[in-house]
Parts: structure tokens; C-alpha cells; sequence
């Protein structure tokens, strides 16, 4: 008996045919068959292949149904599911209805949509350790939703959650660096799964150095490569000496990096300098830049914006030159030699600190952590030029040490000590320091 096949699923279309026919990239097909197995092209005796009616036909109901809104991974489950059911999906669409979920988090938290209510469950899930049940959850939220509704309204919103549960003393760092790592981890596999670029130019991302925070870094970097840049994402704490040596081999049009904290501000600026003389682009975001506007106008650089969906946008200008060369205001001349005199006495001055509370029962790691913290803020409004930056930061300096188990006599104690050691070992070049410190510790 003879076998007659289908006109339909002959191989008769060649890849450029097939793109000129569904309107989809290369690199978008080939991924499609890579991580869904479908379409399933034959392939010619020299390895090239060759596609059939039926698959430029699924292919555009692939198409069509992300058009209606589904991710193409939920696209690829729904077709399963008809030809499960023994449809064929050419001829049928049905749309699932999402699966609801419960969470026993706050009501502060909102659950008018799914999204939020599956985001709750992951949160609580991240806070009890339960690993398997917060994939779960994620990657239910992955099937219903596009990445970048997953990455922005569910990972991100989440961990903000968390880190303000951290910093109100209600959840630990454990919790913290659970959630991060199970986010970082869900990113760096969607970033690994990215098609290759689409568009000239590359694009370099990075933590300037002591900034460990990467999230925010590595959502640009996979929105960016949704977007077919060329994007190479270096990771946390990037030395300026090991960017450079990066730089020298990679070559990229445009070095994009990230401070999320001020004193990381300050070692951004100082990046961003380095490269400036080496006529590298740099283009910059994060909270600090959020908060406070008038600091964006000291790092020689493009503003990415305050949300993440303006990234792209700004890296295609940057990278065209399309952009206005961003005019920079100078540091002052008296704060870079406060910065100087301060980073010369700062070991003499905690010295003095420890001697005058070292016979009080106040703990060494404590003691130890709050040197580290009001050091590292004093450098990082030094060096940028401004100690005015710190009183937003002196507010949430305060209530977060005071929501770590110590109490505001303690830390009334420690400031008086430290402001008092200030005066004693700095002279008149440092007032900006020795006059914010009068003020802060007053306000405890």
C-alpha cells in the first residue's frame, strides 16, 4: 500500500521564506525549535532547512495568539493541550482560564489580579524557606504571563517587599538573600535563553565598585537583549581596573552601570570619570539617582530614567549619538579637600569612638557596623559634593539601625561619641562633615 503525504507537510520553504512569511526573526525561529520543539523543519543533505505549509501555518498561530496576549510559552502549552484533547488548534482556540491562588499575606500587599496574588504566595513562600513551593508559584506566573510582566510586577515588586520587611527588623537577611537568589537565578536563566542580537552596537553592564546589588542590572540586561542588543551583563563589586581590561577586549559602544545606595553613587561617579577620559559612553540609573534629581548632573553619563522600560529607548540614543552630551556640575573644590582630610583622620576618629564606649556595654559588632555605615555615607556625600544628600539617607540611616535591635539612647550614645571624636581629631577643612554631624546627631 502506498503512503500519500499531505501537499500541507511537504518541505518545500526555505528559512528566509518562512521569515518573509510569519514576519518572525532567525534567531527567533531557531529558538522557538530549540526550546519548544516547535516548528520541526526537515533538514537538506548540506544541513539547511526546509519548512512545510502546516509549519508556516502553526507557526502563525503561534503568532496570532500572542497577538491576543498569551507568552509564547503558554501559546505552545494551549496548542499541546487541543491536540491532547484531539483538536486540531488550526481550527480551534481556547483560552484557559487562570488557575486562582491563595496567600495568606497581608491585605496591604493587594490582590485584585492574579499576578498579585500569585506574587503574595511567592513571598510567603521565600519567607518560610520553601524553595519548591516559590519555583512553583514562579513558574506558574511564567505560563500566564510575558517576562517582563513577570520580572517587573511579580520579581521585583516582591523582593521590594522583602527588603522592606528586612529593614523594618520583621524579616532576616536570610530571608532576604533567599528571595534575591531564587529572582537572580529565574533572570540569569531567561537572560541565557535570550535570541541573539538583532541590532549593531554592544552594550556593557555592570556594578560599579561595592555595589552587590544586581536585580535591577540584570532586568536592564535582559530587556535589552529583548530588544536584540548585544548585552554582556559583568556581574557585582566590578573594580574600575578589571572594567577596563574588559573594555580593551570587548570593545563595547556604550558601559551602562547601576548604584543603588549613595555611597555606590560615589564609586559610580568615580567609574564613570575613568571612562569619560577613555571617551567610553556610560549610561547610569538606580535609587539614588531616583531620589535625588540635582545628583544626576555629577555623573558624566546618560540618565537612564526611573523606570526600567525607558532603558532601551535610552541606550538606542546613546548608542546613535542621537542624545545632547550631558553637561556635568563640578565638585567643589572645598569637598574634595574634606574628602582628603577626612579619609586621613577617619581611622583616629573611630579610635576615639571605641575609647569612649568601649567600658559601656555596648556590643563590638554593633559598634563595628555603625562605624562602617556612617564612614561610608560621609565619603560617599564627600565625594560626590554634597553632604545635603544625607538627609534622606540620614532618616533611613537611622530608623534602620534603630529597627535592628538596638534602642535610640543607644544610638544617641553612639552618635554624641562619634560627633564628639570628629571635632576633636578634624580642623576647619571639613566642616561640611563636622556640621552634618551636629545635625544628625541632634535629630536622633
Amino acid at each position: 500500500m502506498t503512503t500519500h503525504t499531505h501537499p500541507n507537510h511537504l518541505p518545500t520553504f526555505n528559512l528566509k521564506a518562512v521569515v518573509r512569511e510569519t514576519g518572525l526573526k532567525q534567531d527567533t525561529l531557531r529558538a522557538w525549535e530549540r526550546r519548544y520543539g516547535i516548528p520541526q523543519p526537515e533538514r537538506t543533505s548540506g544541513g539547511h532547512r526546509v519548512y512545510s505549509q502546516r509549519d508556516i501555518d502553526v507557526l502563525k498561530w503561534l503568532v496570532a495568539r500572542q497577538n491576543e496576549g498569551l507568552t509564547i510559552s503558554r501559546a505552545v502549552d494551549l496548542w499541546h493541550r487541543l491536540e491532547a484533547e484531539g483538536q486540531n488548534p488550526l481550527n480551534a482556540v481556547a483560552t484557559p482560564e487562570p488557575p486562582v491562588v491563595t496567600s495568606t499575606i497581608p491585605e496591604a500587599l493587594g490582590h485584585g489580579s492574579n499576578i498579585e496574588a500569585m506574587r503574595s504566595d511567592w513571598i510567603e513562600s521565600c519567607l518560610k524557606f520553601d524553595e519548591i513551593r516559590a519555583e512553583q508559584t514562579l513558574a506558574q506566573a511564567a505560563a500566564l504571563y510575558s517576562p517582563e510582566i513577570v520580572c517587573t510586577q511579580f520579581l521585583q515588586k516582591g523582593l521590594a517587599y522583602i527588603g522592606q520587611q528586612w529593614f523594618e527588623g520583621k524579616a532576616t537577611v536570610q530571608q532576604e538573600h533567599f528571595a534575591s537568589t531564587l529572582a537572580v537565578r529565574r533572570l540569569e536563566a531567561l537572560i541565557a535563553a535570550s535570541s541573539g542580537p538583532t541590532r549593531p552596537g554592544r552594550v556593557l553592564v555592570a556594578c560599579p565598585p561595592e555595589e552587590l546589588h544586581v536585580f535591577s542590572l540584570l532586568m536592564a540586561t535582559f530587556l535589552l537583549r529583548r530588544n536584540g542588543w548585544d548585552t554582556m551583563f559583568l556581574g557585582a563589586n566590578v573594580p574600575v581596573s578589571h572594567l577596563e581590561e574588559t573594555i580593551s577586549v570587548v570593545k563595547p559602544g556604550l558601559v551602562v552601570l547601576a548604584a543603588q545606595q549613595l555611597y555606590t553613587a560615589a564609586t559610580l561617579l568615580q567609574t564613570a570619570q575613568v571612562l569619560q577620559t577613555a571617551n567610553i559612553p556610560v549610561a547610569f540609573g538606580g535609587q539614588p539617582f531616583n531620589q535625588l534629581p540635582e545628583l544626576r548632573s555629577r555623573i558624566p553619563g546618560y540618565f537612564l530614567g526611573e523606570q526600567l522600560d525607558h532603558v532601551s529607548q535610552v541606550v538606542q540614543q546613546a548608542l546613535a549619538k542621537t542624545l545632547p552630551v550631558p553637561q556635568t556640575s563640578p565638585i567643589p573644590d572645598s569637598y574634595k579637600k574634606a574628602l582628603g582630610h577626612y579619609r586621613d583622620r577617619q581611622p583616629l576618629i573611630e579610635s576615639a569612638v571605641w575609647e569612649a564606649i568601649d567600658h559601656t556595654d555596648f556590643p563590638h559588632v554593633t559598634l563595628s557596623y555603625w562605624n562602617f555605615i556612617i564612614s561610608r555615607n560621609i565619603v560617599g556625600a564627600l565625594t560626590l559634593g554634597s553632604m545635603a544628600y544625607l538627609d534622606e539617607d540620614q532618616t533611613w540611616t537611622r530608623d534602620m539601625l534603630l529597627n535592628h535591635n538596638r534602642s535610640q539612647a543607644a544610638l544617641h550614645q553612639y552618635l554624641a561619641s562619634y560627633a564628639q571624636a570628629a571635632h576633636s581629631q578634624l580642623n576647619k577643612t571639613a566642616a561640611p562633615v563636622l556640621d552634618w554631624l551636629a545635625q544628625f546627631a541632634g535629630k536622633a
